[in-house]
């Protein structure tokens, strides 16, 4: 008989804290969902704690490295304990297989950089909210019929804010989280929320080398505290 590693014993029977509906509703409320990798699990979690310290309760972390996901199962565990109300979910999951395999360590949404029908079975079949990276308004389409709550528009910056404008026209119902190209200024997020985008994902603008370089765990907690502040006051207006 196999034995298996403690990381999969340990998490075997686990499922998203937060269900699609209220990871959803905080991606409305947060307007921004950080976004980063780093193989080192302590690392890690000062950037979550940062993150979440500077008010956010949503972090997708990139599945871009090796052993990603044991990094992302310690990384859970600690959110689950320490960090009350902060929903971890996980992004560039290319495959079905990767997505039940971050499920069952307690992803709490998936986001891919492509739309693929298998991720979305996997995903509505636990009921936890998945968003795919689409091009098209038939991609979107399909995504949406398949169920899904939030589209990703990925890469943002060859798009722009008019995609997103234009795609509301016709389909006002529609959710589209931009990611890449989006900065962390006023007239960066002024023009995508103001187009119409549900929320934006933030990577390496925020999370940048230069604060993981240097260990500023205290100027991301004040930059995520100021792109949220921003956000609220441009759905103010």
């Amino acid at each position: 008989m196999a034995i298996l590693p403690d990381w999969y014993q340990d998490n075997k029977y686990k499922m998203a804290k937060y269900s699609r509906i209220e990871v959803a509703s905080q991606m409305k409320e947060n307007g921004m969902v950080p976004l980063f990798f780093h193989s080192d699990i302590e690392v890690s979690k000062k950037v979550l704690k940062a993150c979440y310290d500077g008010g956010s309760r949503l972090m997708e972390f990139t599945s871009r490295g090796d052993f990603a996901f044991e990094v992302f199962g310690a990384l859970n565990k600690y959110a689950l304990t320490e960090l009350p109300g902060m929903m971890l979910g996980v992004g560039s999951v290319t495959d079905a297989a990767a997505a039940s395999l971050y499920m069952q360590l307690g992803a709490n949404f998936i986001v891919t950089p492509v739309f693929r029908e298998d991720i979305a079975i996997a995903c509505n079949r636990r009921k936890v909210l998945w968003s795919p990276g689409c091009g098209t308004l038939t991609e979107i389409a399909r995504a949406e019929e398949l169920g899904c709550e939030i589209v990703k528009l990925f890469p943002g910056d060859i798009y722009g804010p008019e995609f997103i404008k234009a795609v509301k026209g016709p389909c006002p119902w529609t959710s589209i989280m931009p990611t890449g190209g989006v900065l962390p200024t006023v007239e960066s997020l002024t023009s995508w929320i103001g187009a119409g985008a549900f929320c934006v994902g933030l990577g390496s603008q925020l999370i940048s080398k230069e604060i993981l370089d240097n260990n500023d765990f205290d100027g991301l907690k004040t930059k995520v505290s100021q792109v949220l502040e921003i956000i609220k006051n441009i759905k103010n207006k």
